[in-house]
């Protein structure tokens, strides 16, 4: 039960000097999280997509508890697109944005996110790409639908996520590969009680292809955000069996995990999108990813061992 502990530590102030102080500390987190400001950003922006590879951009930062923090995270975002303006990549990079970020969680947060991540949808679409809107825990996830479905109808380009782990998911797959959403599927990592989510690997891996063919063989933009060999195998064939091009659905993974693969399938011709998480509060994210699926704490370990 490491998931608690680590959630605890995240909120720490000893532990974030301790853990921040600790020289490993930032070859650890410089591998995951390539910069903290816009300036830092911009160039590994340039380097990955003139590698051939597109991005989705994440600015970190998930405790927010006043407007004020709020409408400084909207700022966030606006002042990352004006810097990619001048670039001219138009949906090689797009933005990722967490509805909690934009006040979701505070009084009135459901009107409050909507106005905050609406500036950011237009000032995207404005440089001819988008924003996808990440799925948090189960009970903000009616709130986050509604404010995809208000953005859609001025900007049907939209993205929303889903959680393949989630019983609700297969139903909201289905309404979304019905009328032509961008989708992204993930396994899904926070802690969800057995009421309302699979709690087992095998279960939430046969409703990830379930959810999968659904998306493939509907009318949507599939957006596969996994890293295991497995589900990139199958989401191929699923793709063949739908007649599906290879720029009519795309892979995403995290920055700093399986760089080469990336790199493989954007030479094969697949889209290939990287997720790329940067900001001053880095430990907080950091932190947080270990404990939404504390096997990762092994992962991140063997990590710091290779290059791959």
């Amino acid at each position: 039960m490491l998931g608690p502990v680590i959630l605890a530590a995240s909120r720490s102030d000893r532990m974030r000097r301790l853990i921040s102080a600790a020289p490993v500390t930032k070859q650890v987190v410089d591998r995951f999280i390539p910069g903290e400001t816009v300036d830092d950003i911009v160039p590994i922006v340039a380097e990955l997509t003139g590698r051939g590879l597109e991005l989705t951009m994440d600015v970190v930062g998930e405790d927010i508890t006043t407007p004020e923090q709020a409408a400084a995270a909207r700022d966030a975002y606006l002042e990352l697109i004006d810097r990619l303006t001048p670039l001219g990549l138009g949906e090689r990079v797009e933005m990722s944005v967490k509805l909690s970020m934009f006040g979701q969680a505070l009084p009135g947060g459901h009107d409050l996110a909507l106005a905050n991540v609406r500036p950011v949808v237009e000032r995207a679409a404005a440089i001819g790409t988008t924003v996808t809107l990440d799925a948090e825990d189960h009970t903000t996830l009616d709130s986050m639908f509604a404010i995809h479905d208000a953005l859609r109808k001025d900007f049907p380009q939209t993205g929303c996520v889903i959680q393949a782990y989630l019983f609700r998911t297969e139903a909201d797959a289905r309404r979304l590969a019905a009328d032509g959403s961008r989708v992204r599927l993930v396994k899904g990592a926070y802690k969800e009680p057995a009421e309302v989510a699979y709690q087992q690997k095998h279960e939430i891996d046969k409703a990830y292809v379930r959810i999968l063919r659904t998306l493939m063989d509907g009318e949507g933009y599939p957006m596969i955000g996994s890293h295991d060999p497995r589900l990139i195998s199958i989401t191929q064939e699923l793709a063949r069996a739908a007649g599906r091009k290879p720029d009519e659905y795309e892979f995403q993974m995290l920055y700093g995990i399986r760089g080469e693969e990336h790199l493989r399938l954007a030479a094969e011709g697949h889209r290939m999108r990287v997720y790329t998480a940067y900001g001053t509060d880095w430990y907080g994210y950091f932190m947080r990813r270990l404990a939404e699926k504390p096997a990762n704490l092994r992962f991140f370990a063997r990590s710091m061992l290779t290059k791959g």
